[in-house]
């Protein structure tokens, strides 16, 4: 997902003559993508809105509780946006497979928006709602995203392209915890706290920290679920002639 490589193994398959393979079927065999782009673009035009002003006032969440916490918080959030943005590029099979060169810039920009979107995260975790169980779910969410993107970072300088495209994919998937969490929230308060309406409700906030855990635990379980089915593949799945992008 980043300078010289792609996050599938090799270069697009050729044909007898030795030209790429034409897919007509494009995003048609691969329906996630368009559903993928719009749950990420719908989460963005209601998450970002309230910071656009840099207005602590509009702010979803309490920023008193340190001098820098609006700062790093806003950071965190743009930061975190353009990450999305690039990571659901990368994972287009047409853009990776037509448009490399737009392929490897947005794979670096996903590297260097990962770094203030995982460290304002790492901060921002130590100022919890939802108390130490929240603080330490997104303490260690904030890690796993730095350490998976550094992993596949590395993975890549080092020619080992399939390590690279593996480690990638969790990163994204840690980094789409934000989009799921909102959904896991919405199910913890109904189970939990089904009558709370205040933010500052005790119940309320201790019906919240689940959802942390779950936004980036079930991602991951997922994501490995897919990489393990893609490594036991049958080998005639991966035969010359055969589309080798996310399936």
């Amino acid at each position: 997902m980043m300078a010289g490589d792609t996050l599938v193994r090799d270069a697009p398959p050729e044909d007898a003559g030795g030209g790429p393979v034409r897919t007509r079927k494009g995003w048609r065999r691969r329906p996630w993508i368009i559903g993928l782009a719009v749950v990420t673009v719908a989460f963005l035009a209601f998450a970002l809105p309230p910071y656009l002003g840099l207005d602590p006032g509009q702010a979803r969440l309490p920023v008193d509780r340190h001098p820098l916490f609006y700062p790093v918080l806003v950071t965190h959030i743009f930061a975190g946006a353009v990450l999305l943005g690039c990571g659901v590029l990368q994972l287009w099979p047409w853009l990776r497979n037509r448009h490399r060169r737009v392929h490897r810039w947005t794979g670096r920009l996903y590297v260097i928006m990962a770094i203030p979107t995982g460290l304002g995260a790492l901060f921002v975790a130590q100022f919890p709602a939802g108390g130490p169980t929240q603080q330490v779910a997104n303490t260690l969410l904030a890690l796993l995203l730095l350490g998976t993107t550094a992993a596949g970072f590395r993975a890549v300088r080092q020619r080992r392209f399939a390590d690279h495209r593996e480690w990638m994919i969790r990163s994204f998937g840690l980094a789409f915890s934000i989009v799921t969490n909102r959904l896991w929230m919405i199910a913890c308060l109904m189970i939990f706290a089904p009558n709370g309406t205040d933010p500052g409700d005790p119940v309320v906030q201790a019906a919240v920290s689940p959802s942390a855990w779950l936004s980036w635990v079930v991602n991951l379980l997922i994501v490995e679920w897919w990489i393990l089915r893609r490594r036991r593949r049958p080998e005639r799945d991966r035969a010359p002639g055969r589309d080798r992008s996310l399936a």
